[in-house]
């Protein structure tokens, strides 16, 4: 098959947290592969190294900062960084997250506060660092990733679903606010996305992953970067009249 690219991407600054590995990797790869300046976080730093490494090739090697989120100071900084490396930061995509499982009679408050602080907590601290650099750019795309988690009640993933749900509220917000900047914001709600992680922790025989394809209309494996390519849509220009979206990519689960 052959996928779109955009010429709009072309040198532009993207920054994606989480990008070291799983779906953030493929993100990284595909705005890369459309020549564009790409920065990525991650607290995998070995990992992180290991892909601006594989990337080098491209016609803007990524730059890889090691960063971890839950220190909104310490991602503020790695921000700036990336403006005073590349400049203006023109798309965010706020990939980073973690599905830990948490059956409902066992979650701890300090469970719940951290599925908070990784899965919901940064993407507006984000937004809100890079939106002056947006509004001087005039214009910009944030990405925010919720999950179709929340819409089927994930009962052994009750934080994780309820921040899910919060990135929707999120997203329409911050649409709203940033809108008279002309900066668009609009979420993405992935499906079962085979991943490597995903393949270790929930998914680790063949048996159980065709299950999951088995409930999709789609009979196809969900692959990481399908979610790229949705993403890329929404960072072009091709989107500049899509803001205030949840979209989802799941292959029709249900």
């Amino acid at each position: 098959m052959t996928f779109a690219k955009y010429p709009s991407l072309v040198g532009r600054v993207v920054l994606v947290t989480g990008g070291a590995s799983g779906i953030g990797a493929d993100v990284v790869r595909a705005f890369a592969a459309n020549d564009a300046r790409v920065a990525f976080f991650d607290i995998q730093e070995e990992a992180g190294r290991a892909l601006a490494e594989d990337l080098a090739g491209s016609a803007h090697k990524p730059l890889f900062l090691p960063c971890d989120l839950l220190d909104v100071e310490a991602m503020r900084a790695a921000i700036a960084k990336v403006h005073g490396a590349l400049g203006p930061i023109a798309v965010l995509v706020n990939n980073a997250g973690n599905d830990q499982r948490h059956g409902v009679a066992d979650l701890t408050p300090e469970q719940w506060d951290l599925s908070q602080n990784v899965n919901l907590r940064p993407q507006f601290f984000a937004a809100q660092a890079v939106q002056p650099q947006m509004k001087a750019l005039g214009h910009g795309s944030i990405i925010n990733f919720s999950s179709i988690a929340w819409r089927f009640g994930a009962d052994q993933m009750v934080a994780y679903a309820s921040a899910k749900a919060a990135i929707t509220g999120l997203t329409y917000a911050l649409a709203r606010a940033f809108g008279g900047d002309n900066i668009r914001v609009n979420a993405i709600e992935p499906g079962a996305v085979m991943t490597e992680r995903q393949r270790q922790l929930w998914y680790p025989t063949q048996a159980s992953v065709d299950a999951v394809v088995q409930r999709q209309i789609i009979k196809r494996v969900l692959l990481g970067e399908e979610i790229a390519r949705t993403v890329l849509f929404l960072a072009a220009d091709d989107s500049r009249m899509i803001t205030k979206q949840s979209i989802t990519v799941d292959a029709g689960l249900r």
